[in-house]
């Protein structure tokens, strides 16, 4: 039969009471522990006790235990309906069990380093589909036709042959089209040999934390504000974490500290502040990584997006020593819930990074591999790329446009043209919380540079995406924050 709960009951031991104490019991601890929410609806005395193989006069009278504890509510010609249980039932229901009521913070069972929550950007309130959060790019024209031929095509491929473990560093395919794929957008020089898939861009910095870092010894510059998960990466690895600060021209090299040994950067466009690194920075922090014999972590996250005529190369292309590791995804060139990314490596990383991956995941997933082997090897990604480029680039024009018009009493938008977000400083720092309560009235998902801060922030201002809002509603919704902040500021 269909179930009627959302979990199993099991009443083969009734030796504590019979049937009806051992139904009793169990709807009861499933009330505490939220397995059955406040409103839930039980079923009918006459299903249960169908489904259970039971007298009606069982579940009828371990309903009425519970309406007379108060974890259920009686309706006359209805359903009992469950009552939330009070906070302190619910603890002294765990403390029956065994479980335990100490705080995360203080459970010595946790590592250190999880016994806090993880950093993470939180917005204030629910989001629509179409808002101004950063690094999310634009569904609309994706070739989704086109993705579930390729699938189609992966699946039969896999049945003719087999549906094994794949390698731990990804399929050839992927890797080769991948290889073709950066050095023609990005002129990053790699072979196959030197890539490893990983499960978004996430997975690789945790991988590469896992590699480079010595808990408790190794110091990990990161630019400050910066992108938080990465950071979350190599603090979980123990890692002494230094934040190095930003202007307009990306790290500021002369601010890199002795000691360190890896230095996490966003050359192509920093996230937040939208700088993109100049071709002399570049330089400078290939020659200060080795003087300090550290290496770098190269996030290029959105660096098929670049906006002006000759862009930057990247310090992988750069590098002739074997100390960058390039990190690149798929999920702003195409969507996030892809989760594809990967790392070109240096040589003598590969085999043992290869071998975290290996203890950690094991291997991705060989179907969606295939689909997007096939997906940029048959041009349908450069194709897209093509395609998009010009509609985020006007997006942006429009933003920037909108921005200096309504809002540039305030706000100067910081220079970079690249990528789907863009940032502003405020001019007058003070004035900060009325302009983010205005801002985010009109434009959800903008957030305070703040967010991304270690420690106290020292740049103020705000990062709004453009990679899912049309032109139109840019136009519109920077009008109406200009209005917001003119009614509050006269």
């Amino acid at each position: 039969m269909e179930p009627v709960l959302p979990f199993e009951l099991d009443l083969d031991d009734v030796r504590n009471g019979g049937l009806t104490r051992s139904l009793h019991r169990q709807l009861r601890a499933a009330i505490l522990e939220r397995q059955l929410p406040a409103g839930f609806a039980l079923p009918s005395t006459r299903r249960l006790a169908e489904v259970l193989g039971v007298g009606r006069n069982t579940v009828v009278a371990a309903y009425d235990l519970l309406v007379a504890e108060g974890h259920a509510q009686a309706r006359a010609g209805a359903r009992p309906r469950v009552i939330a249980p009070a906070e302190p039932a619910r603890r002294a229901a765990a403390a029956r069990s065994g479980a335990s009521t100490v705080s995360r913070a203080e459970d010595v069972r946790i590592a250190p380093a999880w016994r806090q929550p993880a950093p993470r950007i939180a917005h204030a309130r629910p989001l629509p589909a179409r808002s101004f959060r950063t690094g999310v790019p634009e569904d609309r024209g994706f070739e989704h036709d086109t993705w579930r031929r390729l699938t189609a095509r992966a699946l039969r491929t896999l049945a003719r042959s087999s549906f094994l473990y794949g390698p731990a560093e990804g399929l050839p395919a992927l890797r080769e089209a991948i290889a073709g794929h950066v050095a023609f957008v990005r002129a990053v020089v790699c072979e196959p040999g030197d890539l490893l898939i990983t499960s978004g861009a996430q997975q690789a910095f945790d991988l590469l934390a896992r590699l480079l870092v010595t808990p408790g010894r190794t110091t990990v510059a990161l630019e400050n504000p910066g992108y938080m998960p990465a950071r979350a990466a190599f603090a979980a690895a123990g890692a002494r974490l230094v934040g190095v600060p930003v202007d307009a021209e990306g790290l500021r090299v002369d601010r890199l500290p002795d000691g360190v040994k890896v230095i996490c950067v966003t050359p192509s466009h920093q996230m937040p502040t939208g700088a993109v690194m100049s071709a002399a920075r570049r330089q400078a922090l290939l020659a200060r990584a080795r003087e300090l014999g550290a290496v770098i972590v190269e996030d290029d996250y959105d660096g098929e997006f670049q906006f002006e005529p000759h862009a930057q190369d990247a310090l992988q292309t750069l590098d002739r020593e074997g100390r960058v590791f390039y990190v690149g995804t798929f999920s702003k060139s195409l969507f996030p819930s892809l989760r594809k990314g990967f790392v070109v490596t240096p040589p003598w990383a590969r085999e043992a990074l290869i071998d975290i991956r290996r203890t950690s995941d094991s291997h991705g997933d060989a179907v969606t591999q295939a689909t997007l082997a096939a997906f940029i090897a048959d041009g349908h990604l450069a194709r897209h790329i093509r395609r998009m480029r010009p509609i985020y680039r006007q997006r942006r024009e429009a933003l920037v446009k909108g921005l200096d018009a309504a809002l540039g009493r305030w706000l100067e938008v910081l220079p970079g043209a690249a990528g789907l977000h863009l940032s502003v400083r405020a001019r007058r720092p003070a004035a900060m919380p009325v302009l983010l309560d205005a801002v985010q009235q009109h434009m959800p998902g903008v957030l305070p540079l703040s967010a991304y801060a270690l420690g106290k922030p020292s740049v103020h201002g705000l990062c709004m995406g453009y990679g899912c809002v049309e032109v139109e509603q840019i136009v519109q919704a920077v009008r109406a924050a200009g209005r917001a902040l003119e009614r509050s500021q006269p």
